[in-house]
């Protein structure tokens, strides 16, 4: 979107959204499918086009702190707190107990709701026009490849959303690491795009939940997700690559490409940059994905840093 065109387009998405329909808008983290969080509607709307089953809850995004304070039952607890004053705007999101006003359909009738505050210009200049909180999750089908780019939202969902918000590839590429503080001690519920070491660096050692198969507490935390349409296998080094045939697979290597010769190969990071490589992970996924290999290898990156979060997406993806 070139920035004299970005007012008027704004003013078209502030206008669907109130009119309770869909926009897609780009995060740091993946694009999003917004709506008006406080309209059943544009709720339902939203898990309508993405397929989503109504028990998988769903992140609002505000534009500060005390925006999301407003979504609360309670006072902002001081572990809470310190991530968000540390960490917001950026790819993290806090479960907090939430107000009766906030939409049971956002929260899957949990009695907490997920909220974060987004960094994206773009994202947070139709927060501040629409004036409210928006609900979006990934826009994506339910369980397929996140999308990093406003081309990749119109393979997956075309014509089904009126407008798409292009703010150019996501700079983090990982959805936002989101932590439930409910509870004495911070738990995280996804690995994201921050890093289990910065969570721990402001709060001290936090415990990790293990992914479910029905009724998650958080949104992205059920144990199948982020999948691609061809089968997925996952190998830990290149050196535990055996001899074959790779002719008809797509491999996603970490940081270096095999002797092999195969049908499609994507390289995370030559340099092996754990944050260069979640930038390209979903995109890189979604190019196998769309290549003519008939099935894909990933090489699993370090597991530190972002390289955790890779690894969960990873491991879910592959599992039928």
């Amino acid at each position: 979107m070139s920035p004299e065109n970005q007012p008027s387009t704004i003013a078209r998405a502030v206008d669907l959204l109130r009119r309770g329909e869909v926009v897609a808008l780009p995060t740091e983290t993946v694009y999003g499918l917004a709506g008006d969080g406080f309209n059943p509607q544009a709720l339902a709307r939203i898990f309508a086009v993405k397929q989503r089953p109504l028990f998988d809850p769903l992140i609002l995004h505000v534009l500060s702190l005390a925006d999301a304070e407003r979504l609360l039952a309670t006072s902002v607890p001081p572990a809470a707190r310190a991530l968000a004053e540390r960490f917001w705007p950026g790819p993290l999101t806090l479960i907090l107990p939430k107000r009766p006003e906030v939409p049971d359909l956002a929260t899957s009738g949990l009695p907490s709701v997920a909220v974060r505050v987004p960094a994206h210009p773009l994202s947070r200049a139709l927060l501040e026009a629409f004036g409210g909180p928006l609900a979006a999750p990934s826009a994506n089908r339910f369980g397929r490849i996140s999308p990093t780019t406003a081309e990749a939202v119109r393979q997956e969902l075309g014509d089904a959303v009126p407008l798409i918000l292009d703010g150019g590839p996501c700079r983090v590429g990982l959805e936002s690491t989101i932590v439930d503080c409910n509870g004495a001690k911070p738990l995280i519920l996804r690995a994201g795009g921050l890093s289990i070491e910065e969570i721990e660096s402001v709060v001290g050692p936090v415990d990790h939940a293990t992914p479910v198969s029905e009724k998650p507490l958080a949104p992205g935390h059920l144990e199948h997700h982020y999948a691609p349409r061809k089968p997925l296998r996952l190998v830990d080094s290149l050196e535990a690559l055996p001899p074959g045939d790779y002719r008809t697979t797509g491999l996603l290597a970490f940081d270096r490409v095999p002797e092999y010769a195969f049908a499609a190969v994507e390289v995370l990071s030559p340099g092996g940059d754990l944050i260069e490589a979640a930038a390209h992970f979903f995109a890189m996924l979604r190019a196998l994905d769309d290549s003519a290999a008939q099935q894909l290898i990933a090489i699993r990156p370090p597991q530190r840093g972002l390289g955790v979060a890779i690894n969960e997406r990873l491991s879910r993806a592959q599992i039928r």
